[in-house]
């Protein structure tokens, strides 16, 4: 009979499977949204997250994501599926979509070192997702300044991340480091 947590894993997996089943990438790749919390989840079980902070990687661009779909997901609805403390983790590295996207950045930045210990986990393997992303794969019509500029405020929104999971610490840096040596030679004339 498989674990509690096993179990847990797997529904939160389903769950974002189905909520994510039309979304995209914004790379150039164009694949499955679901690919990204997938790589989030297993890059914190990989460095020994905490399993509510696995849990909420899985579901954790749910309601940000699906605010435009037929049915979109709400906090509560997370609270009455996963229960409270994987609803509040979610929540609590949600942005808000109503918001310019210029103030979410900044406060991601001005958030980050006040968040809990698995939210600072949950963000950093995001964002390490991401680089890995939009390095690969960057978004079709980003210009390269616009490459750079994500990624030197990923790294800024890390430094407020620091202090609880070396290893994963160690994984964005050298994840933000292979991002700017790709970028520099993208910016090489032929």
């Amino acid at each position: 009979m498989p674990s509690q947590t096993f179990l847990a894993v797997l529904q939160a997996a389903s769950f974002a499977a189905r909520v994510h089943t039309t979304h995209r990438r914004k790379g150039t790749a164009a694949e499955p949204y679901v690919n990204h919390v997938l790589e989030v989840a297993q890059i914190l079980a990989e460095h020994g997250a905490p399993e509510e902070a696995i849990i909420a990687a899985l579901l954790h661009d749910t309601v940000e994501d699906s605010d435009a779909d037929p049915d979109p997901i709400t906090h509560e609805r997370l609270v009455a599926e996963f229960g409270p403390t994987v609803a509040e983790l979610v929540a609590e590295v949600t942005d808000d979509k109503s918001l310019p996207k210029e103030a979410r950045k900044a406060l991601q930045i001005r958030h980050a070192p006040k968040a809990s210990d698995p939210a600072k986990m949950l963000k950093l393997a995001d964002k390490i997702s991401n680089l890995r992303a939009v390095t690969a794969h960057p978004p079709a019509g980003w210009p390269h300044g616009r490459l750079v500029e994500y990624v030197g405020w990923a790294g800024r929104v890390a430094e407020g991340l620091r202090g609880v999971n070396p290893g994963l610490e160690a994984l964005f840096d050298a994840t933000y480091r292979q991002a700017l040596v790709s970028l520099a030679e993208a910016s090489r004339p032929g």
